[in-house]
């Protein structure tokens, strides 16, 4: 057994049995050991940072981490963007990254670099594998680590003499760790605190906004507490019988207008909001003058149980509100809109979807009907970083495959990370991607007015737009694998994406808007 193997068999061991590839030379031991293991499900991505996305996606949906596969430093920096994402999200991941042989470093060969300083920024825990005897110890510390709570990236550095040189030691397990439940004093605090407040809020996020916790976040709604749920979650359900919070608007002075009169702020499973962007004279901290922050339940902390405590000793209702079941009855008609094609996703979407959502400005007229459509999940974009709509489609669809899953994405996002089509058509994955073309970086143009750099002029434009040339989305999707459509009317994406809906494997649509 080399020290590839006994990585494969320590991963595997602690079940992690995805992993999302884009290897080099480097690597090569632990590409040849997965024919020793098949257990390990190896997934070829043609750019590393759709190897990246999808183990996000995985790790989101399977509650446990996928491994990715990466070649060098410069592979690892393919993927960053993503891991960043990932890191926001709080998703399990272990990143294997090769290195050049112990003894070959010294020498500064072309792909040589400072792997260990590179991973630091996205990767929870860090370290490198000197000897096949180290792998199989610090391969568990790096599954253990990835769960926190409340759980990130982590980062094993895998140098090629590690990987080939042989070892007896054997595989060890991980202990996966326990969310503890807030402690008395912090419940305490809260219910002093709300029962002072005139007008408070429970701010939630992150693990609080799964389905245990957010039903018990319902019971305080019905209470008669205020419950607002953070602008990006990295999972939430949405749609019939499922409890809709406020949302916290994306714009700063959305956000406050909203807050106005709020006097306590609690937090549960999420940390004082913020601007996502500084803007000259507005403010970056999004908590009304005079309002007191109040953390309640702390990332890592049980959220589903801290809410229940709190709900019980407020004799809050054993069951709080949640959306009704109703679908747009009509068909929509006439140009297409993201608004229109909203329609169409909530009359069609199957009970059970996985929505990617990388959709951007097109996103809200999707969000709206979907609030009653059938009971689905969403994963959003909690870093900020575009191109991670197909990559998450990806990870979901092999993490959940009896599961529909619908990637949402802007035409500028989708291209950051277009090769995930070959990956879907490859793996034959139930995913259905939508592509909102409008032919612009949208969002740029609006944050380009608010933060007060005024409307672009022609040079200026020529970094905003998208649609000289066009591209052209059917026959890009068609190269990478997959049957597309383009639609220009609601009756046509109507028909297409009814049809998605209605058979298994991926399928494209260009929604042009």
């Amino acid at each position: 057994m080399n020290g590839a193997d006994a990585l494969l068999a320590t991963l595997v061991a602690n079940d992690v049995t995805a992993c999302f590839a884009n290897p080099g030379t480097s690597e090569m031991q632990f590409v040849a050991a997965l024919d020793r293991r098949p257990e390990m499900r190896p997934v070829l991505c043609l750019f590393e940072g759709v190897a990246t996305g999808a183990a996000d996606g995985y790790g989101r949906m399977a509650d446990k981490p996928a491994c990715t596969l990466l070649h060098l430093g410069p592979g690892y920096g393919n993927g960053v963007a993503n891991l960043h994402n990932a890191r926001r999200a709080f998703t399990p991941i272990v990143n294997v990254i090769g290195d050049h042989a112990t003894y070959h470093r010294e020498f500064d060969a072309p792909l040589n670099s400072d792997i260990a300083t590179l991973v630091k920024p996205n990767s929870i825990w860090a370290r490198s594998a000197e000897s096949p005897d180290d792998v199989p110890v610090l391969a568990a510390e790096a599954v253990e680590a990835s769960y926190g709570p409340p759980g990130g990236p982590v980062s094993l550095i895998l140098p090629a003499d590690s990987a080939w040189l042989e070892t007896r030691v054997e595989p060890v397990i991980a202990q996966k760790p326990v969310r503890p439940a807030p402690p008395e004093v912090a419940l305490d605090e809260t219910l002093l605190a709300l029962r002072k407040a005139k007008q408070p809020v429970i701010l939630i996020g992150g693990q609080a906004c799964r389905a245990e916790a957010l039903a018990q976040a319902a019971r305080l709604a019905a209470h008669g507490i205020r419950v607002m749920a953070d602008t990006f979650v990295a999972r939430q359900p949405r749609g019939a019988g499922i409890f809709a919070p406020e949302r916290m608007p994306y714009f700063g002075e959305m956000a406050l207008k909203q807050l106005e009169g709020v006097d306590l702020m609690v937090l549960a499973g999420t940390t004082m909001p913020v601007a996502f962007f500084a803007y000259p004279g507005r403010p970056s901290v999004l908590v009304p003058e005079g309002c007191d922050l109040l953390e309640f339940v702390g990332r890592g902390e049980d959220a589903a149980a801290g809410l229940a405590a709190l709900a019980d000793a407020l004799g809050a209702p054993r069951e709080g509100p949640s959306q009704p079941l109703k679908r747009p009855e009509s068909a929509p008609s006439g140009p297409l809109s993201p608004q229109m094609a909203g329609l169409s996703i909530a009359r069609h979407l199957p009970e059970g979807a996985i929505v990617c959502d990388d959709s951007v400005t097109s996103g809200g007229g999707v969000a709206v009907p979907a609030m009653t459509a059938a009971p689905h999940e969403v994963l959003a974009l909690t870093g900020g970083a575009i191109g991670i709509g197909l990559p998450l489609a990806v990870g979901a669809a092999v993490a959940a495959p009896d599961r529909k899953v619908v990637s949402l994405n802007g035409d500028g996002a989708a291209m950051y990370t277009i090769q995930a089509l070959w990956t879907l058509a490859r793996e034959n994955l139930d995913v259905t991607v939508v592509v909102f073309a409008n032919n612009s970086y949208r969002i740029l143009n609006i944050e380009m007015v608010r933060t007060g750099a005024g409307d672009a002029g022609p040079q200026a434009a020529k970094l905003l737009g998208l649609g000289d040339p066009a591209i052209h989305w059917v026959p890009l999707a068609n190269g990478l694998g997959l049957p597309a459509v383009r639609c220009t009317t609601a009756e046509q994406f109507e028909t297409a994406f009814a049809g998605a809906m209605a058979q298994r494997g991926p399928m494209f649509i260009e929604a042009a808007i």
